[in-house]
């Protein structure tokens, strides 16, 4: 079971992860995560950074949805200047969402990969869709008062698997 909670990579943000990598993995889609991997939780807007990844990824034809456990009114304010597609309320860890928006981007289970800064929603969702996983370190140490349980939860099991040699990146 806790081979669901392990993330295929790990990175210091979501701007380490480049199109042309992607594109030598035959990546041509990108599942993200919105708070505490594209901005902080408490930030309404994307960055000038954001902006430019988002138009990167654009002009290599890789198709971009952020997936957002948060309301509708947060997930819609940051993605609709940005021009991409978006899920609020997805429910993840659950599948559901993950499959939905793969099989709207036309693409494959391989062709995809899962962007996200939580153990305990986007990457066991991601591993239990059959995606590639990446996770990235929260952008803030703060968080939201369910997403801080969450943390206590994660900070156990990297922990577990730092101790059992299946990690070797530190926090």
């Amino acid at each position: 079971m806790l081979k669901y909670f392990l993330p295929n990579q790990h990175v210091k943000t979501v701007f380490d992860i480049q199109p042309e990598t992607l594109k030598e993995r035959g990546i041509k889609g990108i599942i993200t995560d919105l708070d505490n991997t594209l901005v902080a939780w408490d930030v309404k807007d994307a960055t000038s950074e954001v902006l430019q990844w988002f138009k990167i990824m654009k002009d290599h034809d890789i198709k971009v949805t952020i997936i957002s456990n948060n309301n509708q009114e947060r997930v819609e304010i940051f993605s609709e200047p940005l021009g991409t597609p978006f899920v609020y309320s997805a429910r993840k860890p659950l599948s559901k969402a993950f499959k939905t928006v793969a099989r709207e981007m036309e693409l494959k289970k391989e062709e995809v990969v899962v962007i996200g800064d939580q153990l305990l929603t986007d990457v066991l969702g991601g591993n239990l869709a059959g995606f590639y996983t990446v996770l990235v370190v929260p952008i803030v140490k703060t968080d939201g008062k369910i997403t801080k349980i969450n943390r206590s939860i994660e900070r156990r099991i990297l922990n577990y698997m730092r101790r059992k040699g299946k990690i070797s990146w530190e926090e």
